[in-house]
């Protein structure tokens, strides 16, 4: 069936920083083709699909498209060569139209340079109507569910012309309905001529809907395969994660022993805890002086239930209890007096890179430190004695926080949590973007939490940080729970089965 690549990557390599996010990576997408991409996260999937796309323009080797060597400039430049991509991170306009966001930027007009709003709505409903959505396209697209959404922003990539088209993690936030429309979809634009690459960590969604499956491991490409009944969910995790300890790096492969729940009272207990359609029906508890280890693919959840926990999202059903008293965390406010603390996925959301480290510690408990008047002699003096326990690498206490690197900056957003401690401290991604030494900094940290009777609950999209920090570890998928390891061990190939 393949003919000449539509696309075809020799000896692609790209760098950040010195850090090497490809090295040496061929790829080639055949015309009519659904090609899946799967790999653990940082294993170079999204940097070489947004060098497809021209957003990152400067790397090494030879990229061709239909038999021409090319090199774009800007995703304009890709799109004018009919490669179009939809992020996970939809670009939807949500208080527009449904035909607005499908003719975004490119509005028809009619003879007096005016939008022709009766051609672009025919437009839209035509081309919609195609992908199989049978949708009123004057509503605003954000009253839609997220499936549809999706839909529409495909629908603008295809009214662009495009005839490859990336879609990154397109199922991650849809229901099975959702996810059936989608891959049928599919399978008519790839009926059509068009090629696609389908990137999912839900591998089983990439075994149903592929043709050809590539295989990603630290920064390199380990395999391309045909789909075919010999090629299984164990197949594609034993070369994600390699079989080899060689062969992995700074992967884990051998099984963690778990400590389990203990008999320390509970702290935090929830039950059926839901907010639709992020999470289900969660049930979980976490003891005293014990970390629970959430772990899950992107968009399964995590980060919705990590800000529930701390009041940024009221959930729509369940109950939620602390040291056993029924709460309702309405806001962070109400988190914070019940004894929550949060450090989120983005520490741009909780610091200040333009203020000194010790404002960006002391911020949270200025009511205790300063009931009348600020007092910054007192503020520079926890801040200096966070500085020597953390091992924050840093001048002194009036450092921009900014000048700090990402692991820094981490410590320091555990800092604001460590003067007046929590009965619950919630971690999402709490190692995400640092170095090994960073991350060995942050599992000493929570240790030393855990030992003082701190409750912790580890969000994270990486196994290895889930398996460093926890002592009993829930396995989250499509927002459920689907899996909980509590007693003996536990590897990484494990919690990839289960996710």
């Amino acid at each position: 069936m393949p003919g000449e690549p539509i696309l075809e990557l020799v000896d692609i390599s790209k760098s950040f920083g010195g850090v090497h996010a490809l090295r040496n990576v061929d790829l080639a997408l055949a015309p009519g083709e659904i090609h899946g991409l799967v790999g653990e996260n940082g294993a170079g999937k999204s940097t070489l699909m947004k060098i497809i796309a021209g957003v990152h323009t400067d790397f090494g080797g030879v990229m061709r498209v239909r038999g021409r060597e090319t090199r774009f400039r800007s995703s304009r430049d890709a799109l004018e060569a009919g490669i179009g991509m939809v992020h996970q991170e939809l670009s939807i306009v949500p208080s527009l139209s449904v035909a607005e966001n499908v003719y975004l930027g490119s509005q028809p007009t009619n003879r007096a340079g005016l939008v022709d709003w009766t051609a672009m709505r025919r437009g839209a409903r035509e081309l919609l109507g195609r992908l199989g959505l049978d949708v009123d396209v004057e509503t605003p697209v954000g009253a839609l569910p997220i499936g549809v959404q999706q839909l529409v922003e495909l629908g603008r990539v295809l009214f662009s012309g495009a005839e490859l088209i990336i879609l990154d993690e397109p199922t991650s936030a849809l229901s099975p309905p959702e996810t059936e429309r989608l891959f049928t979809v599919l399978s008519r634009l790839r009926d059509e001529g068009r090629s696609i690459v389908f990137i999912s960590h839900f591998l089983e969604d990439i075994l149903r809907v592929s043709d050809v499956v590539s295989v990603f491991r630290n920064s390199r490409k380990v395999v391309t395969e045909r789909v075919s009944p010999a090629l299984d969910k164990g197949w594609l995790i034993e070369r994600m994660i390699g079989a080899q300890a060689a062969d992995l790096e700074e992967s884990w492969t051998g099984a963690v022993p778990l400590a389990g729940p203990g008999r320390s009272p509970v702290v935090l207990e929830a039950s059926g805890l839901s907010h639709a359609p992020a999470f289900h029906d969660l049930s979980f508890a976490v003891h005293a002086g014990e970390a629970l280890g959430v772990y899950g693919y992107m968009g399964c959840g995590q980060v919705e239930l990590s800000r529930a926990l701390f009041g940024k999202l009221r959930p729509g059903g369940g109950e939620l209890r602390i040291d056993s008293r029924p709460v309702r965390l309405g806001n962070t406010a109400q988190a914070r007096r019940a004894g929550v603390a949060f450090v989120p996925e983005s520490r741009r959301a909780m610091l200040f890179a333009e203020e000194p480290i010790y404002k960006n510690i002391s911020i949270s408990i200025l009511e205790t430190i300063s009931r009348l008047w600020v007092k910054p002699d007192r503020e520079r003096e926890l801040a200096t004695g966070h500085i020597r326990s953390l091992s924050i690498r840093a001048p002194g206490p009036e450092a921009r926080l900014g000048s700090l690197s990402g692991g820094n900056q981490q410590k320091v957003a555990l800092a604001r949590w460590l003067t007046c401690l929590p009965r619950v401290l919630v971690l999402c991604e709490p190692t995400r973007g640092m170095d090994v030494g960073a991350k060995e900094d942050v599992v000493r940290i929570v240790r030393s939490l855990k030992e003082q009777g701190i409750g912790v609950i580890v969000l994270s999209t990486e196994p290895e940080t889930v398996l460093a920090m926890s002592d009993r570890i829930v396995v989250m998928r499509r927002g459920r729970i689907v899996k909980e390891f509590a007693e003996g061990s536990v590897s990484k190939d494990q919690l990839l089965a289960a996710a």
